[in-house]
Order: C-alpha cells, then structure tokens, then sequence
C-alpha cells in the first residue's frame, strides 16, 4: 500500500535543493550529538554545511581544496570518537578521494558520514567537468558503505539523523538545483527500506533522487492511457530492498527504473542485480546512456537526456510490450 505524500503534486509543487535539508538536518544534530564534526574543502555555502559552521566553529574544520586529505583526516577523527561529516562536490569527493574512501574509511570500517554535492546533470552549467554522473557506481561497490539518493530536501533531512546511527560509512547524493518537494514530515522513512509512493498493478517505476517526482508525474499521465504504474522511492541504493522489489515485479511484472546517472552500475544496475536472480522480469532503463554531460539550464539538461516524465512514460509502454 502506497506511503502518505504530498496531495498536491500534480498540480502545485514547490522547489527547494536536497542540499539544504540535509544542512539543516546537520544543524539540528549537532545540538543533540557533540561527537559531530564537519569537514570541508572550501565549499561551505555549495554544500550549505556553513550553517553548523556558523553555529559550532570549534567543531568545523576547513582544509582547503585537498578531498584525499578530507578523508584521512575524518579517518583520524573517527578512530577518537568523533563523527565527522566531510562535504565537497560529488565529483571531487567521492571522485577524488575514493582511495581514501576504500581504504581509510571502508576497510578501516571508520564512522564517516560523505556529502557529495552537486550530483547529476542538473547541476547545469557548471557543465561535464562536475557533473558527478559515476558516483553511485563507484560507491555502492565498497563494502561497509550506505548509499543514499533522496528524492526531496525533507527526506534528505530525515536521512541525516537516520544515518548517524549507521556506525559504518554512509553517502549522500545531493543536489544544488531546486527539486520538488513531495514528501511530508510523516512520510515514512528508513534506511534500507524503499517506500511505495504511489499504487499500480501494471507496470512498475522505481526511481531515486529527483527522477522519483517524474515518475509520479508519469504515473498520472499513464493513468489517462489506462495503464496503472506504481511508483516506488528507492532512496537508499546499498542496501537494496529486495523484498519490495522482488514483490513489485511478481505482483506487476515490469519494471522501469529512472536515475539521474550513468545507466551502467547506478540504480538500474542494482535493481537488475536483483531481479535477475530472485524474480526475473522485462526492464528498461532511464538514465545517462553512457556519456559525458554538458552545459545548460538544469531542465535543458533533463530534456535533453532524456530524464523526463515523458521518457518514463515511453520506456514504461516499452516494457508493457516486452511483458505481453
């Protein structure tokens, strides 16, 4: 049964970057658990850890355009007791200091918390350079790591304190455009647990991050056609929920996936993993196929890669051809 979201979606949604949720979630945890400590490369306002900056200095620490160094230094603090969380941008940290990440934090089985920002393609001109498009891959491929995809800034929020529970490595991806806001303080939450956002008996769309909005929006319209999709929030990437997934394709029998990342070792690639041994099924991918992004507007971006609800919408009658 579909998880209680926002009503008015389809009509009305306002915007806010995932980016501050999990600032403000890192604000209020800092009040209740002085373990915690931030790290930064000179990225305070981008990834909006300025605000625990501005609140608690003597537990920020600044280290300068230096992620590798970022990491080893967590690493330290970790080992004493401490926390910490380091923020850069997606493409720098993990991409940079996945080294570091493996082996200082992963084997070492070090409690770091890792804000990737500015992940995917609608970080828009900043153009191909940093546009993190791998960072799931690269991630969710390192044992004792969490991987978390929020679709909207409160779940971004919610995740921060769900995560310090988390004794081992967990990653963020955020975003730095504006995302629709669809979920609500009582939406449901947890790590490892994907949430049925909407209902549907023919066709299912799993998505993450921002991807998940145009899957509802998808849905509506696949509605008007007389198909019936659900929808399915799969935030967090490792670990999977395979009971929800496994459930999904028995119960509807095709699958669309949509992430705003390369479609090789992302979402897709997982709930493939998946399916394929416990419940195979037709599936279809939306996603990055396999190339480098470019500058635009985050929406000339979307259309152009084809990220859209409209692209959802195809791949979905797609797969219901394949499944009949």
């Amino acid at each position: 049964m579909a998880v209680k979201i926002l009503e008015n979606i389809y009509e009305k949604v306002d915007k806010v970057p995932t980016r501050d949720g999990l600032g403000k979630g890192l604000l209020e945890l800092g009040a209740t658990h002085p373990e915690v400590v931030v790290l930064c490369c000179d990225l305070t306002e981008s990834t909006r850890v300025q605000w625990f900056a501005e609140k608690y200095p003597d537990r920020y620490f600044e280290v300068g355009v230096a992620e590798q160094n970022m990491a080893g230094i967590a690493a330290g603090m970790a080992s004493e007791g401490k926390v910490p969380f380091i923020a850069s941008y997606a493409v720098f940290s993990p991409g940079r200091n996945w080294d570091q990440i493996r082996v200082s934090l992963c084997y070492s089985e070090n409690d770091v918390k890792i804000i990737g920002a500015h992940a995917g393609v609608s970080v828009g001109p900043d153009g191909a350079t940093h546009q993190a498009l791998e960072d799931i891959a690269i991630m969710r491929c390192l044992p004792n790591m969490t991987v978390l995809s929020p679709c909207d800034w409160i779940e971004a929020k919610k995740s921060t304190f769900h995560a310090i529970d988390n004794k081992l490595p967990v990653y963020f991806r955020l975003t730095r455009d504006k995302v629709p806001v669809i979920t609500t303080e009582d939406t449901p939450f947890k790590i490892g647990r994907a949430e049925v956002f909407r209902d549907g008996s023919d066709v299912t769309l799993v998505a993450s991050g921002q991807l998940v909005y145009e899957a509802l929006i998808a849905a509506n319209e696949l509605k008007k056609e007389g198909i019936s999709a659900r929808v399915i929030n799969n935030h967090t990437i490792k670990p999977i929920d395979k009971t929800t997934l496994i459930n999904a394709a028995k119960e509807t029998g095709a699958i669309v996936t949509a992430e705003e990342h390369q479609v090789m070792g992302g979402l897709g690639s997982a709930v493939a993993e998946v399916l394929s041994e416990h419940y195979p099924v037709p599936i279809k991918y939306v996603a990055v196929m396999d190339r480098f992004g470019e500058s635009g507007t985050p929406d000339e971006l979307m259309v152009k890669f084809g990220l859209k609800s409209k692209n959802i919408m195809e791949k979905a009658r797609e797969v219901l051809k394949m499944k009949r």
